[in-house]
């Protein structure tokens, strides 16, 4: 018998404004028949293409120390600096930089979201093949 992952969920302040920041990011959308409005307390948000869901739930603590666990995203088109930069100007800040570290056009870059929550920006797909990433 084993597992399989429903849904990965993101301890916050405030549920709402952050689900509609990371559908900003991500390009997740509201679950069918279960839209998310300012003042729930529990946003829930889906990948159209894979179903992968993310749940933010409001909690009473702030976040206090470095996430344990995090999400890494590539992206789906363009650069991994095309997507830091995107990311900045949603609102994102940068936490650590590790671009070059194990040689030329290796690593990645830590971000934080709003409320401080970790995630990293990868390389594309395309250029960890070895290939120009696809612009849109």
């Amino acid at each position: 018998m084993t597992s399989f992952v429903s849904h990965t969920t993101v301890d916050c302040t405030h549920a709402y404004e952050l689900s509609e920041w990371w559908k900003l990011l991500l390009g997740y959308v509201d679950v069918d028949g279960d839209p998310n409005l300012p003042g729930h307390e529990e946003c829930m948000i889906l990948d159209p293409g894979s179903g992968h869901r993310i749940l933010f739930i409001e909690v009473p603590e702030r976040k206090a120390v470095k996430n344990r666990l995090h999400l890494d995203l590539r992206p789906r088109s363009g650069s991994r600096d095309d997507e830091v930069e995107r990311v900045r100007a949603l609102g994102a800040t940068e936490v650590a930089d590790h671009r070059g570290q194990w040689g030329p056009g290796t690593g990645w870059v830590v971000m934080a979201d709003p409320e401080g929550n970790e995630f990293c920006i990868l390389r594309s797909q395309a250029e960890d093949d070895g290939a120009a990433p696809v612009e849109q």
